[in-house]
């Protein structure tokens, strides 16, 4: 979009941009716009919205001199220009403008307005103290391109059951596979909705791909499993994640979304004794929530076990800690295959560390077998045949 010029104007960030058309593609249905005072203030305090469960408001107030001031002076009917990273990115017809309280936001939202919580200091440094309502366009091609992309797999594949599936893969372990692999099981598509968070923490969204895209593309039967990109704003954060990502799930086409029963929102709802009933206040959502067991390497049965299928005590498993894989691999150390695919080990840690050896060539040929025959090698193969060496047992 060109600025006019003529219209007054808000600056918003990508991540405020990303919400904003989130909504507007319909993917957080029931919600399709922003909210005004009252209808923020019943949501805030009913909790629902159009007869359905819905944690908070969704609301715009950005912070800043600058949109202070705007959003001090405009008036009803007026438009004005969205503008993010200097780029005009859209247009908002104003309805009304009002106080919010940045302190009760954060409070809904994340259950704390502890500014020891990160999310909620980093909400707080983007949340300005007056909000603005009204219909509004935005253009932000990534959203509307990934949902015509799931709305043509479902459509070319004629899938039945479509299984959602929201990973941060912060990295990529084998307890993902083998949720994955048990979803597809009982799925004719599963969609991986792959959290695209706007902070640098850990690796990148674009190691953390392709690892994914490792496994999908050579592991796993073809035109069944699809990575979407899923941009992972402040709205889905806090203890009502679980319920977002239903909505969001379900907008996309799928019928269920499976969750691991460690996730950071189940415990609000996951009874030990009525495993099937996670969302007995929620039955409405229109989207079958199927919560898994956590699964655990067992040193006893080899392979991967959870809770409920393994007889042998705590002890024995090894548990998939992605804080703990992330700090080996950090560090440059290839975690055990027992935890992470040595394929997916090779991608991460050739994107990780590109320069990490000179002559990547004379390292290869010096320590590994290979055919005779002279082949340019890459970082990568290098990695996955060092990794093989560390699984020869003879000599352990």
């Amino acid at each position: 979009m060109v600025s006019t010029k003529k219209n007054k104007s808000l600056y918003i960030d990508t991540e405020a941009l990303s919400s904003l058309a989130l909504v507007q593609a319909g993917l957080i249905a029931p919600v399709v716009g922003l909210m005004n005072k009252k209808t923020s203030q019943d949501v805030n305090q009913n909790k629902t919205y159009k007869g359905m469960p819905f944690p908070f408001s969704f609301i715009l107030a950005p912070k800043g001199k600058k949109n202070h001031e705007t959003l001090m002076s405009i008036k009803p009917n007026e438009t004005i220009d969205l503008i993010s990273d200097k780029h005009k990115v859209g247009e908002l017809i104003v309805e009304e403008t009002f106080e919010i309280d940045p302190h009760e936001r954060v409070n809904n939202i994340y259950g704390t307005n502890d500014l020891s919580h990160p999310g909620v200091r980093n909400t707080l440094a983007r949340l300005g103290t007056i909000a603005v309502s009204g219909q509004y366009k935005v253009e932000y091609p990534l959203i509307q391109n990934n949902l015509k992309q799931v709305k043509e797999i479902i459509k070319k594949t004629s899938a039945r059951h479509v299984a959602g599936i929201v990973l941060a893969a912060n990295p990529f372990n084998r307890a993902h596979e083998k949720l994955i692999r048990q979803t597809l099981s009982r799925s004719d598509l599963v969609v991986l909705f792959l959290r695209k968070p706007f902070t640098n923490e850990g690796l990148s969204y674009e190691i953390r791909y392709k690892s994914v895209l490792e496994f999908v593309e050579n592991f796993l039967p073809p035109n069944k499993v699809i990575i979407v990109p899923f941009e992972n704003t402040y709205i889905f954060a806090g203890y009502s994640e679980l319920i977002l990502d239903a909505f969001l799930a379900k907008n996309y086409g799928c019928h269920e979304l499976v969750v691991g029963k460690n996730h950071a929102g189940l415990g609000l709802y996951y009874d030990h004794n009525r495993t099937n009933t996670v969302f007995d206040q929620c039955k409405n959502l229109g989207i079958e929530i199927a919560p898994i067991e956590e699964y655990v390497y067992c040193n006893i049965c080899t392979t991967l076990v959870s809770d409920e299928n393994c007889p042998h005590g705590q002890h024995h498993h090894i548990k998939y800690n992605s804080n703990a894989i992330l700090k080996l691999i950090q560090s440059g150390i290839v975690p055990p295959t027992i935890l992470v695919r040595k394929e997916v080990s090779a991608t991460i840690l050739s994107s990780l560390f590109p320069n990490r050896f000179k002559n990547i060539q004379d390292l290869y040929y010096a320590l590994l077998p290979n055919s005779g025959l002279l082949e340019e090698q890459t970082n990568k193969t290098f990695y996955t045949k060092l990794i093989e060496l560390y699984q020869t047992s003879s000599l352990t």
